[in-house]
């Protein structure tokens, strides 16, 4: 059976979640979610957590970290978005035409949002909801299961089957992992 052939609702992406409750909540992702765009999603979670964890230990004001996540989700989108017009420009000695470019900029709205996630526990934190160590534990330890889940949805959305599927959740999840026994051994 072809991996199409698994599907059995109206959008592949819906078989995501096996509960009947989560399909159309699925489905409304994935419909704004291209593969493309969880491959950002996920690139730009881990930058997010990544750059969280480097700056921990330089006590930043909320505010400041804030604007830090979604200033380098923003550079780092803008520097994906320029190579990939340039290389698709380079590769088919051509302008890059409308329906592309609009493909190259919801890949970098993915990977902006996927970076800024963790600058909501930032933003609490300036607004005095919470300790600026609250929001670096939740911004740290949310990114983890974050990043499984877009891996986990991303393997289902190819139509990979539940273990090939967990597999790739716990591999983007130990990047994460790795990243913060690093740093956990560098202080």
């Amino acid at each position: 059976m072809s991996r199409a052939g698994r599907f059995s609702c109206s959008h592949p992406a819906a078989c995501c979640c096996e509960a009947t409750k989560c399909k159309p909540i699925m489905s409304a992702v994935f419909e704004h979610l291209g593969p493309s765009q969880f491959s950002r999603l996920i690139y730009g979670a881990i930058v997010g957590l990544a750059l969280t964890v480097a700056l921990e230990h330089e006590e930043p004001v909320a505010a400041v970290m804030a604007a830090t996540l979604v200033g380098t989700g923003l550079a780092v989108g803008l520097a994906e978005l320029y190579s990939e017009f340039l290389g698709t420009e380079v590769s088919t000695r051509r302008r890059v035409d409308r329906a592309r470019l609009r493909e190259l900029a919801a890949n970098l709205v993915a990977l902006l949002l996927g970076a800024s996630f963790p600058a909501i526990f930032f933003l609490l934190a300036a607004a005095g909801a919470m300790q600026i160590e609250t929001a670096f534990e939740l911004a740290t330890w949310s990114g983890l299961p974050l990043t499984a889940v877009y891996g986990l949805c991303a393997a289902r959305l190819r139509g990979e089957g539940w273990p090939a599927a967990l597999f790739q959740a716990l591999v983007v999840a130990l990047i994460g992992g790795l990243l913060i026994v690093f740093k956990a051994l560098l202080h």
